[in-house]
């Protein structure tokens, strides 16, 4: 293993005088491949004509089967993130990214060979747990790196080290569309040949990441950067080991926050492309679906570094008071616009909640670092991240299984989706309750105190 040397953290130590502006790079490498996650809707529909090519055949998968591919994937990003979370904070990103790469490449071979022998068992196995075990460690491992260069903006920098994920989709959705025409035949609509081609040139471009990434040295503080010494908008100058953390109900209030944000964003990402299709029959074509999903991927990826940012100047907890509540005002719209006959109307609320969504993403390892400290956030953060796997099942199953039966019971298709917009919404109220309660940790569960008492 010695020639694996140049993986060591020790190998990936900056020199002084490092520009810390050449690290960002390296996290979109890895974010704007794996946020493909996001596109996985366009392939939804081709999955469910495998044999009938070019309609639903006895035989083929169904659209709520199919919809688990995607939940299933977002399941073990959370359970890899918080189970490598500590082994991430020990042996440094470009170990982690590595790691990464090949499971999400590889994930993507193995679907294609589930595809081939129409396996949505394989299927699962190939994108849904090695492909989810490397979204997991490949979202995380970023993220402690940028806030260890940017502790003077860490809403700032982990919107950048996130923005990429919500991103990825912007390039994906096209990608797979083209890559899905090129392949089709007669007989194939190129599925699983596009899976391949797909895990080979992310596997590619996320080693790339892995090579160029940096880790600052002992004690390096951008240049005039003094630590907070107050408690101002809960900003802590206190480290908390992970497994205090979840000693404190701080640690579950954000996992709420996390998880309901989520939850009303993730159904709507999982199921976009056919969502629109069917809320407008007839006027939006699988090409100009294709492109709605590449739409939510730049309000996505633009929001993770809006908010984020804003964050910084706002503070975490109002920017989530934000989310919540005008999230309620625009789910509750949706179903009007609709209504109305309005795409573009449709598309915009979608466009802003979906911004909101990719900010909750983006300032939740700062709102860790201002409540827990920077020393141990990377752990905190995978574990926090059980909440999208949480919301990764939760999600789809609300639009996916209550829009099958409202069909089954003489819905249109146009209208099925109504009163599970109603249901987010009523989410997201919750989620502004668990905010406001959170406060600042008890000094009881500071680590230098923690250990003094041990």
């Amino acid at each position: 293993m010695a020639g694996l040397g140049f993986l060591d953290r020790e190998q990936t130590v900056a020199p002084n005088g490092y520009n810390r502006w050449l690290v960002p790079p390296a996290a979109l490498c890895i974010h704007l491949c794996i946020g493909e996650a996001y596109a996985f809707s366009v392939f939804n529909l081709p999955l469910t004509r495998l044999i009938g090519i070019t309609k639903h055949a006895p035989g083929d998968w169904n659209l709520v089967d199919v919809g688990w591919i995607f939940s299933v994937a977002i399941v073990f990003l959370g359970l890899s993130a918080a189970f490598t979370g500590t082994w991430l904070d020990r042996v440094g990103p470009r170990k982690a990214m590595t790691a990464a790469a090949l499971c999400f490449g590889g994930g993507f071979l193995v679907a294609a060979f589930g595809v081939s022998i129409h396996s949505l068992l394989v299927v699962f196995l190939g994108y849904g747990v090695l492909g989810g075990i490397g979204l997991g460690i490949g979202y995380i491992s970023p993220v402690r790196t940028l806030i260890t260069w940017f502790p003077d903006r860490p809403g700032m920098a982990t919107g950048l080290a996130i923005m990429g994920f919500g991103g990825g989709a912007m390039i994906a959705a096209p990608l797979s569309f083209l890559l899905m025409h090129h392949f089709t035949t007669a007989t194939s609509l190129g599925v699983a040949p596009s899976f391949v081609a797909l895990g080979i040139i992310y596997a590619i471009f996320m080693l790339i990441g892995a090579l160029i990434v940096r880790v600052p040295p002992a004690g390096w503080a951008p240049a005039g950067y003094v630590a907070p010494t107050t408690q101002k908008k809960l900003i802590s100058e206190y480290d908390v080991t992970a497994d205090r953390a979840m000693a404190t109900p701080q640690f579950y209030f954000l996992w709420f926050v996390l998880f309901l944000n989520v939850t009303a964003g993730i159904g709507v990402i999982g199921q976009a492309s056919p969502m629109i299709q069917e809320m407008f029959h007839g006027r939006v074509t699988a090409a100009t679906a294709a492109g709605f999903v590449g739409f939510l991927s730049l309000f996505n990826m633009g929001g993770r570094f809006f908010w984020a940012s804003l964050s910084d100047w706002l503070g975490r907890k109002p920017t989530y008071f934000v989310f919540f509540l005008l999230g309620i005002a625009l789910y509750v719209l949706v179903p009007h616009t609709a209504l109305l006959g309005s795409v573009a109307l449709t598309a915009l609320c979608f466009g802003v909640i979906l911004s909101m969504y990719g900010g909750g993403f983006s300032t939740i390892p700062a709102y860790l670092r201002d409540i827990f400290g920077v020393r141990h956030v990377g752990a905190i953060h995978g574990r926090i991240l059980t909440a999208w796997s949480a919301a990764g099942v939760m999600g789809p199953v609300l639009v996916d299984y209550i829009r099958q039966y409202q069909i089954h019971h003489g819905v249109a298709k146009a209208d099925a989706y109504t009163i599970t917009l109603y249901i987010m919404a009523a989410l997201l109220l919750v989620g502004a309750i668990c905010n406001a309660m959170i406060s600042p940790v008890g000094a009881q569960h500071h680590e230098a105190i923690a250990r003094a008492a041990e």
